[in-house]
């Protein structure tokens, strides 16, 4: 079920009409890769903005306002530390993410209430607790 489906297919809309801004030269050098790179040089054609360069990364071509910060599913995307922080969200809004610094233990209690609270979790997948292994922590002698 994706919520937000205006905004986001506004959001594709105003994407799809945005240019694929590239690495200035990086069609002519292979070791430079395409990804975007502000030009700074001082006679830089593409940072003086001359025509038949590509065109610079500006605050113009950014999506509605609305939009930004949603998943593609269409919820809010917010990060979650502890079981506490999972009484501020909406279930019909909001879904969560995990941060990636929480252990496997706190993880399953996050998972849980989530649940239990009907929230959407992104990044949740159910983690088996490994069982404890008897003999760990014990050195060969006494085992």
């Amino acid at each position: 079920m994706v919520i937000n489906s205006d905004l986001l297919e506004q959001r594709k809309r105003v994407s799809d009409r945005r240019p694929k801004f590239k690495r200035q030269e990086s069609w002519r050098y292979k070791r430079l890769a395409t990804n975007w790179r502000k030009p700074k040089g001082i006679d830089n054609k593409m940072r003086r903005q001359m025509s038949g360069v590509p065109p610079l990364v500006k605050i113009g071509y950014g999506g509605p306002r609305m939009s930004r910060g949603l998943h593609p599913s269409g919820y809010t995307d917010n990060l979650v530390h502890n079981v506490a922080e999972l009484s501020f969200f909406n279930k019909d809004k909001d879904a969560v993410r995990i941060a990636h610094t929480v252990g496997t233990k706190k993880r399953l209690d996050i998972i849980s209430k989530a649940e239990s609270m009907g929230l959407k979790i992104l990044n949740g997948k159910k983690t088996e607790q490994k069982p404890s292994d008897p003999d760990k922590g014990k050195s060969k002698e006494e085992q």
